[in-house]
């Protein structure tokens, strides 16, 4: 029997990591391997390529194991769930029997025979191809797989331990935001890179919102979080500060439009069996007196049968305090109870534990912010210069906030680097 035989029959043996063989990668070199063994040179010849051209794709060509191996970490399976859980520790025995022993070797195995497949000599599937047209067939890098799966395997568990406990599993682990879409969650590739520290003003809200982000990660009740007042004055970019803030310790995050809310119960309902934090953040929310989506958040908040998941938070931005629009013709109807309407209309904002307040700064405070930002950038200008050039930007768009001063401090950089005065 030759090596591609053996291979491809141990690829076909997999069982834990078995849904690898249908990541792009590890599925072409598995097809690269039955063909190999089939002994069909045409079939070598096109998964050859096909492989190749999923690795340049990658930027991976330099190393087949590395590319296997990124696709190992974002697998999900029994044994990665729980080791994020943190269910598996590892003694100076062994495993320890809060995962069976049978579960890690067979975990072990079948990641000794996906490496051994990825850093196997490639002339090993030409044997049924002429050799004048192997000898010009481009050729992988098989440098050797990066951590956590750079060590013998007796050892791996532990460092995939650590890894999926800080990084989590599945999609989860190459992706820190995500939108959902339509009872799908799409991987965001670009989040937002905003960090705590790029905000200004506002200490008391922020200091508040980390407090409850930190209790929600360290496993104590945290409350449900509304931030709401004036457009521009930072509630959405708190929210996805905390997110890169605290990524590196399990945190995600799940955008869910408002069009979307009454998915939210599956969506909590599909995350209360991932061994990670979630924070489902609903930007600019408010409801007309028709929306049905409205009792659909309510319930999830608190009131419905189904509990809100423990791993599970939810943080929503509004430039409205009640969330629920009214009207003063609406208030004159001819409702018998009237007062069960207008309870009604602020029971929803109540059921957020936290409310924080983020209203337009006083001239001194927006002008404070300006030269935060300033100095953060390094702007070489004279003091004077910039407040008098801030209050005119402010002044002609009518309004002083933080999302002003950011616009003002990226215009006058652009200026300053050009020559220009501001």
């Amino acid at each position: 029997m030759t090596q591609a035989e053996i291979l491809y029959r141990e690829m076909l043996s997999l069982t834990i990591y078995r849904g690898c063989l249908r990541r792009p990668v590890t599925a072409a070199l598995f097809a690269l391997y039955r063909a190999a063994a089939g002994r069909d040179p045409e079939a070598v010849c096109s998964g050859w390529g096909a492989l190749c051209a999923e690795l340049a794709g990658r930027d991976c060509l330099s190393s087949l194991p590395a590319a296997v191996a990124e696709e190992v970490l974002a697998d999900e399976n029994t044994f990665v769930s729980r080791l994020a859980a943190g269910r598996l520790r590892v003694t100076g025995r062994g495993v320890d029997p809060a995962v069976p022993e049978d579960l890690a070797q067979m975990a072990r195995r079948d990641l000794q025979v996906l490496y051994r497949a990825a850093s196997a000599d490639p002339s090993c599937l030409l044997e049924c191809v002429e050799p004048e047209l192997a000898a010009g067939l481009p050729l992988w890098g098989r440098s050797p797989a990066p951590a956590p799966l750079d060590r013998p395997w007796d050892a791996c568990v532990d460092a995939l331990r650590d890894y999926h406990r800080r990084c989590g599993c599945g999609c989860f682990t190459a992706h820190r935001a995500f939108l959902w879409r339509d009872g799908e969650m799409l991987p965001v590739e670009h989040p937002d890179p905003i960090r705590l520290s790029n905000l200004k003003g506002y200490e008391y809200q922020r200091r508040i919102a980390i407090d409850n982000t930190r209790a929600f990660l360290d496993g104590f009740e945290a409350n449900n979080m509304l931030l709401y007042g004036d457009r521009g004055t930072g509630k959405s970019s708190t929210v996805k500060a905390l997110l890169n803030e605290y990524a590196d310790e399990g945190l995600r995050m799940i955008e869910m439009p408002k069009e979307y809310l009454r998915q939210l119960p599956d969506l909590t309902g599909h995350l209360a069996a991932v061994p990670m934090k979630f924070i489902v953040f609903i930007d600019d929310l408010s409801f007309s007196d028709n929306d049905d989506s409205f009792a659909a958040l309510k319930a999830v908040l608190e009131g419905g049968l189904a509990s809100r998941p423990a791993n599970v938070i939810i943080y929503a931005t509004s430039n409205r305090r009640h969330l629920l629009r009214e009207t003063f013709s609406a208030r004159a109807g001819d409702e018998v109870h009237h007062a069960d309407t207008v309870q009604e209309a602020v029971s929803l904002s109540d059921r957020f534990g936290i409310t924080l307040t983020f209203l337009l700064p006083d001239k001194q405070r927006f002008l404070d912010i300006v030269e935060q930002i300033a100095a953060d950038r390094g702007l070489k200008v004279e003091r004077q210069t910039l407040l008098d050039a801030a209050e005119r930007w402010a002044l002609e768009r009518g309004a002083r906030s933080p999302r002003y001063a950011r616009q003002f401090i990226a215009d006058a950089q652009a200026r300053l680097s050009r020559g220009e005065s501001l």
